[in-house]
Formats: C-alpha cells, sequence, structure tokens
C-alpha cells in the first residue's frame, strides 16, 4: 500500500457525509447517491482499518438503501457460491457491493442489526457456506488465476476479517461440522457440498493441515469423493480406475461394491469413481455386483431381481461422472419399492426415450452445463427425486408451494409427477384442473418467480416454472371469493388425498387471531393421536407455519407438509414434517429450535414438539367429516401453552381487538 494512501479515519468521515445524503434521499431518487457511498466502500476496502470501519457502518449501509435496485436487496434469494466470483471481479463496483453485503449479514448473524427479509441463522449459515466454498482463497497461497487479479488478497482479506468476526476458533471444523448437517438430510441438490468438501481437500493438501478428531469427520467426507475404495484411494482418475477394475478377481470387485456402497449410505455422497464402477460392472450377467454397489436391502434387491433390465438401462442413460448422485437416486428408488406401482416402470421407459423441446433443454443447460445432454440431465434429476422426495428444495427462489407440490408428488403420486415432467418436457408446458376448469401453463404469465430457478434440481428447473404459473392462476380464481385461497387451492393442486376442511388461525381480512382455540382444538383432535382415537396420518398434509427468527420476530408465511405424527425416543409427541427451504434446522425464537436428527427423524424430515409446532402453525388441513366422540379430550393447559407460544412470537400484533383468544374449551368433533 503506497504511503499517500488515504487512511481509514479520513474516508471513515468522508463515508459518513455519503452515507447521510443517501439516507435522506427519497427512495426514487437512491441511485444517484448509491454510487459516492460505493466509491468510498471500494476505496476502504484497500486501506489497513477499512473493513472495520465498514462493519461498524453495516446496519447503516442498509438501512441508508444502498442495495435498494439491485440484486443484493432481498438478501435471502443470494447464492453463496457466487460471492467469490463476484469478490474477483473488476468491477469496483461489484466488488464494493458484494462486500457490504457480507458486512450487512455479519451484522445480522451478531444481531446488531436486523432486517425483515433474512433472520440471524439464515445470516451466520450464508456467512459459513460462503467460507466453505472459499476455503482456497482463505488460506495463504494464490494459483495462477489469482494472480491475475487486481488484487488477488483482497479476498483473502475479506474471508479472514468475517471469519474471525463470526468467531470461528477453528473454521475447518466447524464447516465440517456444517457439513455433516446438511448431509444428514439428504438434500437432492448435493453440489454446494461437493464444492465445499472439495475446498477443503485442497485446502488440507496445500497447508498440510492435520484433519483430526476434532475435525468431526474431514476425512471421511473427503475420502466418500476422492477415495472411498481400496483402488481408488489415490484419487488415480477415472480412466486409471478403469484399467484397475480390469485385473481384480471377483473377490477384489465385490470388494469395490461394498466400498462404495458404505461410502454412499454413509454421507449420501456418491462418488465419480462409484459412477465409473456401476456404467463397468453393470452389463455383467454372471456377477450380481450392481445390488452390492447400490447397497441395497430386502426390498430393493426384490426390485433389482424383478426390473433389472430397467435398472441397468437406467444406470446406462442417467448414471456418469457428471451425473453420480443418480446412483443414489437409483439405490433409493428400489429401496422405495415404488416399481411394484404398475405404471412406474413404463413411465421410466417414456422418460428414457424423451425428447425436450428446445426451451426446456436450454433452461436445464443454463443450470448444469452441457457437459451431458439435457435428457441425461433430467432423467438423473428424476431418479434422485423420486428416490429422495424429502430432498427437493425450492433453492433461492420464492417457490415453496411449487417445491412442496413437487416432493409431495414424489412421496405419495410418483406416477403423476412422471406425467407432469413429460408434459414440461415434450410440450413446454403443463395442463392441470381447478374445480374441472382446465389451466393451461402456456397461457399465463410468470408467478411468483419472474424467471426460472437455475439453483435447483433438474425436475425442479424444468416444472417450477409451470407449476408456479398454474398456483399463482388458481388462486385469482379464488380471489372473489374471500377468506383464505388455500382453502380451495390445495387439494386442487396437490391431489385428492389433501383433507377438504381448512382452519386458519387469523382472520385474512385484518390478520388478527381469529378462534384460536378452536384451531388449536381441531388441530390436536385430527393429528395427535392421544386424541384424536389413535389414527394415524395416511397422507401428508399440506399447511402453512409463520416462521420467525430466532429473537421469535416475524418473518413470513411459508409452505410445508405434514409428515407423521410420533412419540420420539423421550415418550415427547412430535410432528415430523417437510420443510422445502433447503436447510430445514433453524431456530425459530423462544426455545423452539427445529430439529433434523436426533429425534426419531428420518432422512429430509424436520421436527418439532407438537405444541412448540402448532405455536407457529397458522394453516392445516382437516377431514370434515369425524365420527362424534372419537378420542379423548384435549386438556386446556396444553392449549393455554400453545397460545402464551404464539403471542410472544408471531401472533404478537395480531390479537383480537378485545385481546380475548382463548375463551373456554371448544373441545367438540369436527362438524360432520
Amino acid at each position: 500500500m503506497a504511503e499517500d494512501a488515504p487512511d481509514a479515519a479520513r474516508l471513515a468521515g468522508t463515508l459518513d457525509v455519503a452515507l447521510q445524503r443517501l439516507e435522506q434521499a427519497r427512495r426514487f431518487n437512491k441511485h444517484r447517491y448509491q454510487m459516492p457511498v460505493l466509491d468510498v466502500v471500494s476505496r476502504l476496502i484497500q486501506v489497513p482499518g477499512g473493513l472495520e470501519v465498514l462493519r461498524e457502518r453495516a446496519p447503516a449501509l442498509d438501512a441508508a438503501g444502498l442495495f435498494w435496485g439491485s440484486d443484493w436487496e432481498a438478501p435471502a434469494t443470494l447464492l453463496p457460491q457466487l460471492v467469490g466470483q463476484t469478490l474477483s471481479s473488476d468491477d469496483r463496483t461489484l466488488v464494493a457491493l458484494e462486500v457490504a453485503n457480507l458486512l450487512r449479514f455479519l451484522a445480522i448473524a451478531q444481531g446488531r442489526a436486523t432486517n425483515p427479509n433474512l433472520h440471524a441463522e439464515h445470516a451466520r449459515h450464508f456467512l459459513t457456506q460462503v467460507l466453505a466454498l472459499n476455503l482456497r482463497h482463505f488460506f495463504a497461497g494464490n494459483s495462477e488465476a489469482d494472480r491475475q487479479e487486481a488484487n488477488p488478497g483482497l479476498r483473502q482479506n475479506v474471508f479472514r476479517f468475517v471469519a474471525e468476526h463470526v468467531g470461528l476458533e477453528d473454521v475447518l471444523g466447524v464447516l465440517v461440522d456444517e457439513i455433516w448437517r446438511i448431509l444428514e438430510q439428504r438434500p437432492v441438490q448435493s453440489a454446494p457440498v461437493k464444492e465445499m468438501i472439495t475446498q477443503m481437500a485442497i485446502a488440507m493438501t496445500r497447508q498440510g493441515l492435520d484433519a483430526g478428531a476434532e475435525r468431526l469427520g474431514v476425512e471421511r467426507l473427503v475420502s466418500a469423493l476422492f477415495g472411498p475404495t481400496t483402488e481408488c484411494r489415490d484419487d488415480p482418475g477415472v480412466a486409471v480406475y478403469l484399467g484397475r477394475l480390469g485385473h481384480l478377481d471377483e473377490a477384489g470387485l465385490h470388494r469395490e461394491a461394498q466400498g462404495f456402497a458404505r461410502a454412499m449410505h454413509d454421507t449420501g455422497l456418491v462418488s465419480d469413481y462409484h459412477a465409473a464402477f456401476l456404467r463397468w460392472v453393470a452389463p455383467i450377467a454372471e456377477v450380481e455386483l450392481v445390488p452390492e454397489a447400490l447397497g441395497l436391502g430386502p426390498t430393493g434387491k426384490d426390485c433389482w431381481r424383478r426390473w433389472r433390465g430397467l435398472a441397468v438401462d437406467l444406470i446406462d442413460a442417467a448414471v456418469s461422472e457428471w451425473t453420480p448422485q443418480a446412483a443414489y437416486g437409483l439405490a433409493m428408488l428400489l429401496e422405495r419399492g415404488i416399481l411394484h406401482l404398475p405404471p412406474l416402470a413404463p413411465a421410466l421407459r417414456r422418460q428414457m426415450s424423451m425428447q425436450l423441446t428446445p426451451g426446456t433443454a436450454q433452461r436445464l443447460a443454463l443450470a448444469f452445463g452441457d457437459a451431458v445432454a439435457p435428457e441425461t440431465r433430467l432423467l438423473a434429476g428424476v431418479l434422485e427425486v423420486l428416490g429422495q422426495p424429502l430432498g427437493v428444495g425450492q433453492g433461492a427462489n420464492p417457490t415453496c408451494q411449487s417445491a412442496r407440490a413437487i416432493s409431495m408428488w414424489a412421496l405419495n403420486d410418483p406416477d403423476y409427477l412422471l406425467n407432469l415432467i413429460a408434459q414440461a418436457g415434450e410440450f413446454d408446458s403443463v395442463l392441470m384442473h381447478f374445480e374441472g376448469q382446465p389451466i393451461n401453463s402456456a397461457d399465463l404469465p410468470a408467478g411468483l418467480a419472474l424467471s426460472a430457478p437455475i439453483d435447483a434440481d433438474p425436475v425442479s428447473v424444468v416444472l417450477v416454472p409451470h407449476l408456479d404459473r398454474i398456483y399463482a392462476e388458481m388462486g385469482r380464481l379464488c380471489a372473489p371469493r374471500g377468506g383464505e385461497p388455500h382453502r380451495w387451492v390445495n387439494p386442487e393442486f396437490h391431489g385428492w388425498w389433501v383433507s377438504r376442511a381448512c382452519l386458519v388461525a387469523v382472520d385474512v381480512g385484518t390478520g388478527r387471531l381469529a378462534e384460536f382455540d378452536t384451531f388449536l382444538t381441531r388441530f390436536f383432535k385430527s393429528y395427535d393421536p392421544r386424541f384424536n382415537g389413535g389414527r394415524p396420518l395416511i397422507h401428508p398434509q399440506p399447511a402453512g407455519i409463520a416462521v420467525t427468527d430466532s429473537a421469535a420476530r416475524f418473518v413470513g408465511w411459508h409452505a410445508i407438509a405434514i409428515l407423521r405424527v410420533a412419540e420420539d425416543q423421550h415418550g415427547d409427541m412430535r410432528i415430523y414434517f417437510y420443510n422445502p427451504n433447503n436447510d430445514s434446522g433453524q431456530d425459530w425464537g423462544g426455545g423452539v429450535v427445529v430439529s433434523t436428527s436426533g429425534f426419531g427423524e428420518r432422512h429430509g424430515e424436520a421436527s418439532l414438539p407438537i405444541e412448540q409446532f402448532c405455536a407457529r402453525l397458522y394453516l392445516f388441513h382437516d377431514d370434515p367429516v369425524r365420527p362424534p366422540g372419537i378420542g379423548a379430550p384435549v386438556p386446556e393447559d396444553i392449549r393455554a401453552r400453545v397460545h402464551q407460544m404464539a403471542v410472544e412470537s408471531w401472533a404478537a400484533e395480531r390479537l383480537p381487538e378485545d385481546g380475548v383468544v382463548l375463551a373456554g374449551s371448544t373441545d367438540r368433533a369436527a362438524p360432520g
């Protein structure tokens, strides 16, 4: 740094003046005053102490409107995988915006600032992912590409600064823990996690870092991708590995198959070597290595024996070193036993022969590149979604309804999902019906998502634009009726198995709590085995929750699906549900912390004790006809505890005008 460079203190004064002007400007005129602020931010990034100056002013930068009108205006939609390349840009304005945004996230994560569209857990999770994805820049040592940048040390300084203030005493160990937590949920979109593991492997190799016990399984993660078996432990490359297979005896091949299966089911990740092994052994009829390499249990092996030809063809058409996760999808599809459904096998054959429209193929290429044909990419995505229905995520898109629908169809009605995919793939349109009236997505404007998602799985990339439009149109058709539109939309959109009664905790017109005691009683009588006569939940049911941050402040409404209700190992009744937001583990404040493992959750499930869940529930579906006198009364103290948790969080400003919410028992059978 040159000796005559402006120091941080002098630039801080300049920034305060520019910031005051931006704050005072009206919104339509903000853009005139943003550039002077960004110019000072850009200079502060370059000087010692400049990042600290910006950290202190990050809440003020956000509040003044620095991000208005830019891609950074909606923080919840930002992608951590784009941060590194933005910071390497030679556009000083983009770099300044990205650094200011990171420091905004840091302020929110530390509780020094709030944003109505971002809660502290999301902010901290975002920063942790950014660090994981940029480990090669975090540690010392620059690549040749780094040296071509105008200031190759900038990213390193920014990432170190963020890590220091996030409080990561052992960055690598914390990141490994975070990766294992995500993998426990078995997301379909595993590319970000694989990139994090790749960067950890590079950092460990360059720095000679020790992966001891405190690293919480880093070696297992790295080996699962780059050396899960004896013959590929040295990561020789796929071509060399295939050459080695030709020299193995039958025992050696079985050893390889078992090693791949262990690594895959341990992590949910599939190595490129695993994909190559499956393609190599699948045609060998005399040695049954595929079921072993897929780690199949009794149900999966039965499906393999019955549909071996189909499974081999699926491996040939969908599993490759560019789409290795399709192997895990196929394994779990076989384990689910859904091939016993008569339409599934022919529907998958149709999928393999499908020729996509140019528009559909272009969306897939934009999202995933052109290393393989778009038809291959989509088929791989189909196997993953059918094998991992609870791993579907909405990405950074306001399309939780569509993601939930895809997940529920994959879980409950897979042949219907394949029919929708065929429509979208071959015609670039989807036809559904609302109360007998046809709705064609090709005739509709964009819904909540103004463009196709590019950070979701292939099935979502193809389907969501159509589903989003149809869902919005159904809502429009219901608008003149008044009341909560989901009462009519959810059963028509999702399927016949959605209960036709719909209860809402708030009055749609006023937004205030309405008949909350009836709402709670009906929920417990419908879903809790203690009060519904021990009746289990038959089909997953859509529901709506009021999401809150770690301070129990209201964030927004969100679509989920209730999967099952059961006691955990401690005897506590819990709701197990699907959350399409990519990461179900969240702190919703007031002691309400969503769990994804440790309380009987299956991969992809989130869970809460039933009272805590009810305290964030605002909409659910119920059977409108129930025999009278079924089940025990719901105790008033349970309803009172739920009410208290609700009014101390999202419902704090939604109390009825008379302030009365629980006015005695309304424990009665649902009207029939």
